[in-house]
């Protein structure tokens, strides 16, 4: 069903496109030799190149390129393999060049497209207009002063992928998906880790409302929008902003606005620049980026595997579409759910992974990066239950004591003995012993009580300390009732 938000003269259709900037994950800048690690002093990491010193020249940086054309890769997108830097002028007080050095005219990515899974479980393709490499700015700081603003340049210089799709999503709902995939997908490739929260993955969300069948209206931009969830409550905010202005007779002005998460509306920035207000052209310090077809093919073979092709797999072990989504939506999960699952059964695995290890970290209010139990020990838990020295109750007897203990589980049977009773005599004796004890019980169940069955199995299991081999509590009991 089509989303629509509803106004005084009825249904409008949402249309927005976003433009995602992403840092590339890469140990120095885009055109020089400074570091990029996260949080370190202000301005400890700039050299002579992102201050903007006179006679700098930028030097491009391998790796990064490479960063930009994996990612294009697993957008399944067209790699240039020609492409050209241009210098976008303009002036603000963190820009130290009076310029930043992006490609307009020649991206180094083309056309690509992403698939989202949206809630139904539906599925829509989101076109990719292009990537392109640019440099950051720097970062202005306000709050540290009465009357004064800091600059901080640990940021200028640092590498942006910059992510333009087509606008081709309709709702709040396919921004929030087509971001969250995007996000899932730099993250498995390795090209951005993808924290919004520390700003190296931030989207500008493009939005405009119209009644069906008619063409696109004028859009609004809403910059720097740093979570999903900010950049779906921005959309259906910005949606509504229009639509009144529409319905009142009014006009929407191109501009660029900011969403203020605390009121959750948005408000105006400034008007929007044109390309041409930036006075584009040909960065005259740097020669076009020429790249092999070989090489492309030889990132392309090395590339790892991505979360769609995951799923599938994890598919074809048997597991529901649903698990397969849930153990691929992030890096980590897969990688500690491969460790448990590997050479035992994926289904067992995956039923654990989501159920009792989940339930354990909400729990706990952690996560995998800072988990009680490993992989490695979780995946030790399913063999002791494979070979019947755990019954299933025992195993979370023991998986609860893991969570406590930094233990192997077998450790943990063995000191606290907790190993499951197959003994068949040891198992008669304990059936006998509470069958000698409800001889009432015995002449209900075989006079037609048949549900007493479970009474009966109960109160071994209890005699046993729960130690009891289930199945061979049942086959003793069955025996023993005739």
């Amino acid at each position: 069903m089509s989303y629509t938000l509803e106004g005084d003269t009825g249904p409008w259709e949402v249309v927005v496109g976003l433009e995602v900037h992403a840092q590339v994950l890469s140990e120095s800048k885009l055109f020089s030799g400074a570091a990029t690690a996260f949080g370190a002093e202000p301005n400890s990491q700039v050299s002579f190149v992102d201050a903007g010193f006179p006679g700098m020249l930028p030097v491009i940086n391998a790796e990064c390129v490479a960063q930009a054309v994996r990612t294009g890769l697993g957008l399944n997108a067209q790699v240039n393999l020609w492409s050209r830097f241009d210098r976008k002028n303009y002036f603000y007080a963190d820009l130290p060049q009076g310029y930043q050095i992006s490609q307009f005219a020649h991206p180094i990515i083309g056309t690509g497209v992403i698939e989202i899974t949206l809630g139904d479980g539906s599925t829509k393709n989101i076109g990719v207009t292009r990537l392109h490499l640019e440099q950051d700015a720097g970062k202005s700081v306000h709050d540290q002063h009465p009357s004064k603003s800091f600059i901080d340049l640990n940021r200028s210089g640092v590498a942006l992928m910059e992510i333009v799709s087509e606008p081709d999503m309709r709702s709040p709902e396919e921004a929030g998906a087509y971001l969250s995939k995007l996000r899932q997908i730099v993250r498995y490739l390795g090209t951005c880790d993808g924290n919004m929260d520390e700003g190296s993955m931030r989207a500008d969300v493009n939005v405009s409302v119209r009644k069906s069948g008619e063409e696109f209206r004028t859009r609004c931009e809403i910059k720097n929008v740093n979570s999903v969830r900010f950049v779906m409550q921005a959309v259906e905010a910005e949606a509504r902003r229009q639509i009144e202005v529409w319905e009142s007779g009014g006009t929407v002005e191109q501009e660029t606005r900011l969403f203020d998460t605390a009121r959750g509306t948005t408000r105006s920035m400034r008007s929007k620049e044109d390309a041409h207000d930036y006075r584009y052209f040909p960065d005259p310090d740097l020669p076009p980026l020429v790249l092999e077809q070989s090489w492309v093919d030889e990132l392309k073979a090395n590339l790892p595997e991505l979360p769609d092709a995951r799923r599938a797999r994890y598919v074809g072990l048997g597991l529901s579409p649903y698990d397969a989504h849930v153990l691929t939506i992030e890096k980590e999960t897969a990688a500690f759910f491969e460790i448990v699952a590997k050479g035992r059964d994926a289904k067992v695995a995956a039923n654990w992974v989501t159920g009792d290890y989940f339930a354990a970290l909400n729990r706990l209010k952690r996560d995998i990066s800072d988990s009680p139990v490993s992989a490695e020990n979780l995946g030790g838990l399913l063999d002791l239950i494979a070979d019947g020295t755990l019954s299933g109750k025992l195993a979370k007897d023991v998986f609860e004591a893991m969570l406590e203990a930094d233990e192997s589980p077998a450790s943990i049977v063995e000191k606290r003995g907790l190993r499951q009773v197959t003994d068949t005599g040891a198992i008669e004796a304990a059936v006998d012993a509470v069958l000698a004890a409800n001889a009432d019980k015995i002449a209900q169940y075989q006079g037609g009580k048949v549900g007493l069955f479970g009474f009966f199995v109960g109160q071994t299991m209890k005699a046993m300390a729960g130690k009891g081999n289930p199945a061979l509590v049942n086959d003793v009991l069955k025996k023993r009732l005739g």
